[in-house]
């Protein structure tokens, strides 16, 4: 059944025996609400303004007529600048968490070996572009599926395209789900059009429909399928996972979308510097001119003839003298890059980022400094791998049991971790330094660990042992007179 006994009590209590409404009606009534309301709206703004589609492309200029309304300015310049320093701290923040690969570690190393092999380039790639979902919408959506060469593999969905339905307020139990997606089809051969499709995410399978005006409509070609169909000559062996395959990837624990932060910040930088060209561009506005008995009524013809002529006519008559005189608006460009200024700098501090440009980063800075610029974009860094932890943890479940299904060995008691390497700027002499002064205090594995040339601990262990090795194979490879006299040589 689609609707939870939670919700169906309340319909009950709610409504009354007689008047629960069924299932499919339910979903439609849940995904008109859904598609018009704000958290999706919100969603869709996030990728809009990190692919450049801006509030400002949608700006007229303006003034308020004698009767209070507003009247478009079309004869004045409407410039619309973006700076997109939104998108640069996503960038930013997607890359500081996952831009390297992620470590891999159990006390079972046939079992990481196996994991290396599902989490392999492609799920890096797809595990990037999911946190930059995270990051536009929210969340990003992990969908484990079996390819049709039987690999097991991983599809992103859109945070704006899925509709989850939740048996907790923390969001960590997922009931069932709705993805909502167009497609492209041609009616008649000739005509395109966009199609609603709608995908239900059950324990079951999926279920297909066509939306239609707000009505779904069961898909004639293929209504219901399982998640994994095996074809054996006539017969089918179907397959499903007992759990709904699909993760979400939280920003944080709120699931709330960058661009919710910082959108009014990043509108300022783009008023600011559309209106600085404005400005720019009607310095002829800078001076308002005085006129006195101007030989003509119309200002336009007045400004067409200064433009053009670069000269005006003016008459003295019954004792009134005509001229011309200015009024002068001072115009500073300082004034707008100190605004800019400002707004630069609170957008990275609300999207708690860092600036490159920071002055502790002139000169050769200490590791304390870099620590301190990096100390925002820290706090938020930890809060996501929390979440993200979590859900790594949720698609063990499909990953073990793919490896028990394909390989026979059940590792589901298995433990293992995931260590993000964050991209970190770093001082790499004075850190190199600090190792070799920790030798005999810890472990060589902790000092490797720390160290900036070694990304896999197990496997820089394993080449310091081959190479200790052929040492030992290289001095006994001596005669033992030879050996004798080198040692007493020293």
């Amino acid at each position: 059944m689609i609707i939870s006994e939670t919700s169906r009590l309340n319909a009950i209590i709610t409504q009354g025996a007689q008047n629960v409404i069924s299932d499919l009606r339910f979903l439609e009534l849940e995904i008109s609400r859904w598609k018009a309301g704000p958290e999706r709206a919100l969603q869709i703004t996030g990728e809009k303004y990190y692919s450049n589609e801006h509030e400002i492309l949608f700006r007229n200029r303006t003034m308020i007529a004698k009767d209070g309304a507003t009247v478009e300015l079309e004869n004045l310049p409407n410039n619309k600048i973006i700076d997109n320093q939104y998108a640069k701290m996503v960038d930013q923040k997607k890359n500081y968490l996952v831009g390297k690969p992620f470590t891999i570690t159990s006390d079972d190393e046939t079992y990481v070996e196996a994991l290396k092999d599902v989490f392999d380039k492609a799920f890096i790639r797809t595990l990037k572009n999911v946190t930059e979902d995270a990051f536009n919408q929210g969340k990003g959506w992990v969908h484990p599926f079996y390819g049709e060469d039987g690999k097991l593999r991983f599809k992103r969905f859109e945070a704006y395209e899925i509709l989850p339905f939740w048996n907790d307020k923390d969001h960590t139990d997922l009931e069932y789900a709705v993805r909502l997606y167009e497609v492209d089809v041609y009616k008649d051969n000739e005509t395109r059009e966009l199609v609603e499709k709608v995908e239900v995410y059950t324990k079951q399978g999926i279920d297909r429909y066509t939306l239609d005006d707000g009505r779904l409509i069961p898909d004639p070609e293929n209504p219901h399928s399982d998640y994994l169909i095996i074809e054996n000559g006539d017969d089918a062996e179907r397959y499903n996972w007992g759990k709904i395959p699909l993760i979400a990837f939280k920003a944080n624990n709120k699931e709330t979308p960058l661009i919710k932060r910082v959108k009014s910040l990043q509108d300022g930088i783009n008023i600011m510097l559309s209106d600085f060209e404005n400005r720019m561009q009607e310095d002829a506005w800078n001076t308002i001119i005085v006129l006195e008995n101007y030989d003509g009524a119309d200002l336009s013809e007045f400004r067409q003839n200064l433009a053009q002529f670069g000269a005006v006519k003016v008459r003295s008559e019954d004792g009134s003298h005509g001229g011309v005189s200015t009024l002068t608006i001072a115009f500073t460009s300082e004034n707008f890059k100190a605004i800019l200024e400002l707004f630069k700098k609170a957008l990275i501090e609300n999207a708690r980022g860092y600036d490159a440009k920071d002055d502790r980063m002139s000169g050769n800075p200490n590791q304390m400094n870099i620590q301190s610029m990096y100390s925002d974009i820290d706090l938020d860094a930890d809060d996501m791998e929390t979440e993200y932890q979590a859900s790594l943890e949720e698609l063990a479940f499909f990953i073990d049991a793919h490896i028990n299904n394909t390989l026979g060995k059940d590792y589901s008691a298995v433990d293992f971790e995931i260590t993000f390497n964050r991209n970190v700027l770093i001082n790499t002499s004075e850190l190199i330094d600090n190792c070799q002064k920790s030798s005999g205090l810890v472990s060589k594995e902790t000092i490797l660990a720390k160290h900036p040339f070694v990304d896999d601990v197990i496997e820089e262990l394993d080449r310091l042992k081959q190479e200790a090795a052929q040492a030992v194979d290289s001095y006994g490879a001596f005669p033992l007179e030879q050996q004798v006299n080198d040692d007493e040589t020293g």
